[in-house]
């Protein structure tokens, strides 16, 4: 049987895993704040299951720790796993080092709570970008064969990456790079498989673009966090663009992924793997 051609993929954070913010967000503060992510991941998992989805769940490390029930309950449902870095920090941000030092901390918290190879890696907020290459390099001495994290949109990434499967070559072995979903509307490139840009589409539009792409041999990367799918989602001030980004059009969104689920097929990324080799 052929692996679907599109993948489902979970970024599985807080709500107040937001980058750069500080103040009442800071890192510091997290364990004072009220944990939503066991909810609103057992919703997303509910939803998954009644639409017979297998996903990758890109997990942080600061969470698996903290909730090893729940990365159990994502690796109990047949569900892939991979890192999100330990603590949902953007990689230019880090610098290589400290990447490094993330990312393999990440990974040891996944041993911990049974996950035993993990080879599947994106970046909080897309950040592997033309400030950050030489992550790339650092994936591969660290035994990862795949990353998602280098959007082909301007505000994260570049419009000159490319929006299909590729291999990314570095002194250390190759990558393969897999880009989420983006879409040309109102003259401008968007974000069609995340975030606002999957939130503000219909469910028509998202199936037809995942159909023109399928068509054509492609297949495409959707991306959602749990916290999108919770009923009463915790308000906070933050500046206007993330404020938009983090809020906009969350209500009814669960509704609207549940209709994309049934209507179209999905699988974990890991796929991509060897049919880009």
């Amino acid at each position: 049987m052929n692996a679907p051609l599109n993948a489902f993929t979970v970024d599985l954070e807080e709500w107040f895993h937001v980058c750069g913010v500080g103040g009442a967000l800071d890192s510091t503060n997290w364990d004072r704040l009220p944990s939503r992510v066991e909810l609103t991941t057992d919703i997303l998992l509910e939803a998954l299951a009644r639409a017979g989805v297998r996903a990758t769940f890109f997990v942080v490390g600061w969470i698996a720790e903290r909730y090893p029930r729940l990365v159990e309950a994502v690796r109990d449902a047949e569900h892939e796993i991979g890192s999100h870095g330990y603590r949902h920090e953007r990689a230019y941000d880090l610098g290589p080092e400290r990447f490094a030092r993330d990312l393999r901390q990440s990974v040891q918290a996944l041993h911990a709570v049974g996950v035993p190879r993990v080879t599947l890696f994106r970046a909080p907020e897309w950040s592997i970008n033309d400030r950050s290459l030489w992550a790339l390099e650092q994936l591969a001495r660290n035994g990862f064969t795949l990353d998602s994290s280098m959007a082909p949109l301007k505000i994260v990434g570049s419009l000159a990456y490319p929006r299909h499967p590729h291999l990314r070559h570095t002194a250390a072995g190759p990558v393969v790079e897999v880009p989420p979903l983006v879409a040309d509307r109102f003259g401008q490139t968007m974000p069609m498989g995340w975030g606002w840009g999957l939130r503000m589409s219909s469910p028509a539009r998202i199936l037809r673009a995942i159909e023109a792409s399928n068509c054509a041999g492609r297949g495409v990367v959707l991306t959602v966090h749990p916290w999108e799918l919770d009923p009463d989602p915790p308000r906070m001030r933050l500046p206007a663009a993330l404020h938009f980004a983090h809020y906009f059009k969350l209500r009814g969104f669960g509704e609207r992924l549940r209709e994309v689920l049934a209507r179209a097929t999905f699988g974990p990324i890991g796929h991509f793997v060897s049919s880009a080799q």
